[in-house]
């Protein structure tokens, strides 16, 4: 029974994956995305004035052999009072693949009035990619010839972000990752090569005070990839007393999920969101997404 299981499991993985284009995103998706800027927007680069390392690990569809599993890195500071510097190490894992991505990023500050600023940026550095031929023959396909020329060294990356902050809302734009690279995809039966699209992402928030100590928070996250339909998640959440925060957001292509951020001292943020598909070909097999962020903020900007 569990080898039957297992089996299925890696079926539905395969074929949500690789051959399921219309719902697939090639690169990992966030919940806390408020939250993981760094890995999308080289803009947001010492944008919140603070010097901080933030790790964030996601597994989703809990349970299904082969699902995608992220782990990312982000360090984060201003350096005077124009320029942010990043650096960001991403490990993203699902099915045979393996991808190990590290940028540095630079920002620029622009002020636009008083509480009012435009950060610019830029992103530079590359990638690992790696499959496990060998795994494909235990799950009974047969890899395409082409497989075997697939370059799998370092690939170069380069991208670019616009960031606009004021006190009380955002609105963010980048393509982290310019240059097309090639992986692999399923096609009738088939694994063969495809190319990596760049993704771009739009991304708004709006705070709004509720009282004295509270805020309601909603923003989206919009994400575009050639040949592939709009993905957009909407939140809305609520902080209390600058330090609890808690919401939920829907995902276009069929996602619920739940989050919360606790400022547990100045210097450590905790994040959980807790993710659920409503697609049948998921949920029947799947115990969720679990994504947990925690962050350090090694210099408090003053009030």
């Amino acid at each position: 029974m569990k080898t039957m299981n297992f089996y299925r499991n890696t079926l539905i993985i395969i074929a949500i994956l690789l051959f399921g284009s219309i719902y697939a995103q090639q690169e990992p998706n966030y919940s806390l995305y408020r939250y993981t800027m760094n890995v999308i927007n080289p803009a947001y680069a010492g944008a919140d004035g603070n010097t901080s390392l933030t790790s964030n690990f996601r597994s989703q569809w809990i349970s299904v052999e082969g699902a995608p599993e992220t782990q990312s890195f982000f360090y984060s500071q201003p350096i005077g009072d124009k320029i942010g510097v990043g650096i960001s190490l991403v490990g993203d894992q699902v099915f045979i693949e393996r991808q190990t991505s590290f940028n540095i990023d630079f920002s620029y500050r622009l002020q636009i009035s008083e509480a009012t600023n435009l950060f610019l940026g830029l992103k530079a550095g590359g990638n690992t990619y790696n499959i496990d031929r060998d795994n494909l023959a235990n799950l009974g396909f047969q890899p395409d010839p082409a497989l075997s020329n697939l370059d799998t060294g370092f690939r170069p990356n380069f991208g670019a972000g616009a960031y606009l902050k004021h006190e009380d809302y955002f609105v963010s734009l980048s393509v982290p990752s310019i240059l097309s690279s090639e992986r692999i995809d399923e096609s009738e039966g088939r694994i063969t090569q495809a190319t990596e699209e760049a993704h771009v992402y739009l991304s708004g928030g709006y705070n709004f005070a509720l009282g004295a100590n509270t805020e309601f928070r909603p923003s989206t996250i919009v994400r575009y990839v050639s040949g592939t339909p709009l993905s957009a998640d909407i939140t809305a959440a609520f902080r209390f007393y600058k330090r609890f925060e808690v919401g939920a957001a829907y995902r276009t292509d069929e996602a619920f999920a739940g989050l919360m951020m606790i400022n547990i001292a100045d210097w450590m943020d905790i994040g959980y969101a807790y993710e659920s598909s409503t697609r049948n070909e998921l949920s029947n097999v799947s115990n969720g997404t679990h994504e947990v962020l925690v962050r350090f903020n090694f210099k408090k900007k003053s009030d």
